[in-house]
């Protein structure tokens, strides 16, 4: 649910900065993007279990670890996604299509001869 409450919109705003020829430019960083975001978050979670649990295994009598190593990885990411809300918020609304939008140059005006 937080996954598309959060990437909809922000697609949509990098997708409608970009000129529509780098459509597909745009989408491969997008998509590069999201994938080294889940690789790093993935190594965020894992070294926290690492120093919490250590390099054993997982068994019944350490639950208790494994429970605070998620604990501990749940505040970190909390904390980063309330950058990320912030950062989406400073960002602004940006629409395509008309004047004052990144790739899109106000019209001249109106000759009247």
């Amino acid at each position: 649910m937080g996954f598309g409450l959060f990437s909809s919109p922000n697609t949509n705003a990098i997708m409608s900065s970009v000129n529509p020829r780098y459509f597909g430019i745009a989408s491969g960083m997008v998509g590069t993007m999201r994938l080294v975001g889940q690789m790093l978050s993935m190594g965020v979670a894992m070294m926290v279990f690492a120093a919490i649990i250590g390099t054993v295994q997982i068994t019944a009598d350490k639950i208790p670890e494994f429970i605070d190593s998620v604990h501990v990885s749940f505040m970190i990411f909390f904390v980063l996604c309330i950058f990320g809300i912030f950062a989406s918020l400073v960002r602004g609304n940006m629409n395509r299509g008309g004047p004052g939008t990144v790739n899109e140059p106000p019209s001249p005006p109106a000759r009247s001869d």
